[in-house]
């Protein structure tokens, strides 16, 4: 039962209804009018309630077929669809890297303080350390990323959602790799957009699915370079090259590339960044030095980055330059070394993905620390795997419209247990006893 007199109680009264459950996702909310002579309201009370719901993420409106419960409000984020790992079980389903090839940040955090008590950080400052900016400017220029300038955010996903902020508004389209980040799924119906799937194969979006999505009016496209999260996908030099002609074709599309491989993954980069107007690269630094180090660099077009830091001095500021301060003392000290990283996790996800194709399961994970397995019944192969001592995260977490499957992070793995891991992921995938699935 929706109730109020004005639009901010209307407004809480469905996302009262839509969290109690008593609006399901899909619901069709009564039409404006019709709603607004039930409550005894002007209809124009309504529209803004309903406004108000959709930049909130929880409905969505499709002309005259009117405003729906979003199929997965923004009040109801993909990581509730965690797996409870049993006592004694193996939790592959969180995707943390493995702590073995982090490196410790005692050293680090110890110089970042003790620069920090030499010169103390005040108001005004620039928000982006330039020695920090050099390094990574650097970096970027080395992986062929298009010239720009060097902001900061507290991780790829504030990144992401800044840019993506910085030039779409609530009703606009966003094209999303299908399967793909369970974080980047949610946080486009959170800003009141909506979602254009893009179908995703080891060399990362497949083109005809991006053409069809920016013909059909998507604005901004997100594309994971490497380790795509669920499939260890990586955008390969032809791939890239289509893309790159498609992109030019469409020189309106906001094109947000999101790195977080990087540091992980010893594959080159094939950045799409600067065939557009506006563009923006993120490269993240919570897979490689830990999760907590909730630093990334983000690079683009002039106007998107002026656009992004302004928005940002009005809420965080900055970046911590103690943050700041550590990630420059963890590049240039060489704490991580990057391609034994990505040969450490390189080597298990191969083996599981080998092992799993000499069981007759086809398998996917060309970079990164995860491994996709499509399946035929994704509720009970995560069942049966967690019976028998494994968790891994259910496809529903990172899917659109694509086909079920189970993501694997193979980084808590060792190489002794990938036998015993692919007959227990077999046994749990196949259909029918001895049958295939690819």
């Amino acid at each position: 039962m929706i109730v109020g007199s004005r639009a901010s109680e209307i407004a809480a009264s469905v996302e009262a209804g839509v969290g109690a459950g008593e609006l399901a996702p899909g619901a069709l909310l009564p039409p404006m009018r019709e709603l607004a002579g039930a409550l005894g309201v002007n209809p124009n009370t309504v529209a803004a309630a309903y406004r108000t719901l959709r930049e909130r993420g929880v409905i969505e409106t499709d002309g005259r077929r009117g405003s729906r419960v979003r199929a997965r409000p923004a009040s109801a984020p993909r990581d509730g669809l965690r797996v409870q790992v049993p006592p004694g079980g193996r939790d592959l389903a969180s995707g943390n890297p493995d702590p073995a090839v982090l490196p410790a940040l005692d050293g680090p955090l110890r110089a970042a303080a003790a620069r920090y008590a030499r010169a103390p950080t005040r108001y005004g400052d620039d928000a982006v350390v330039p020695e920090l900016a050099r390094i990574a400017r650097a970096g970027l220029d080395a992986d062929g990323v298009p010239d720009g300038p060097v902001a900061l955010a507290s991780g790829a996903l504030d990144a992401i959602e800044r840019v993506l902020s910085a030039h779409l508004r609530p009703g606009d389209t966003v094209a999303v790799e299908d399967p793909g980040w369970g974080s980047v799924l949610d946080l486009a119906p959170a800003l009141g957009l909506r979602i254009a799937p893009v179908a995703v194969d080891d060399d990362g979006p497949v083109p005809g699915a991006v053409e069809r999505a920016l013909a059909e009016g998507a604005r901004a496209l997100v594309v994971t370079a490497r380790a795509q999260n669920p499939t260890g996908a990586v955008v390969s030099a032809g791939r890239a090259a289509e893309l790159r002609e498609l992109l030019a074709r469409h020189p309106g599309t906001l094109v947000v590339d999101d790195d977080h491989g990087h540091g992980i993954v010893d594959l080159p980069l094939q950045s799409l960044g600067g065939i557009t107007r506006h563009w923006a690269l993120v490269r993240s630094t919570a897979k490689a030095y830990g999760p907590d180090l909730r630093l990334a660099v983000l690079t683009g077009d002039a106007v998107t980055l002026d656009r992004v830091q302004g928005r940002q001095r009005l809420g965080p500021g900055w970046v911590s330059r103690l943050l700041q301060y550590a990630v420059i003392e963890l590049w240039t000290s060489g704490a991580v070394d990057g391609a034994a990283v990505a040969r450490a996790y390189g080597v298990r996800r191969d083996a599981l993905v080998a092992a799993l194709a000499a069981r007759g399961v086809r398998a996917h994970g060309r970079s990164g620390m995860n491994v996709w397995v499509p399946v035929p019944d994704e509720t009970g192969a995560v069942t049966r795997l967690l019976a028998a001592g494994w968790a891994v995260a259910p496809g529903s977490r990172f899917r659109v419209d694509s086909g079920p499957g189970v993501r694997i992070t193979v980084s808590p793995v060792s190489l002794a247990e990938v036998p015993a891991l692919a007959d227990a992921v077999a046994a749990a995938v196949r259909p029918a006893r001895g049958a295939r699935y690819d």
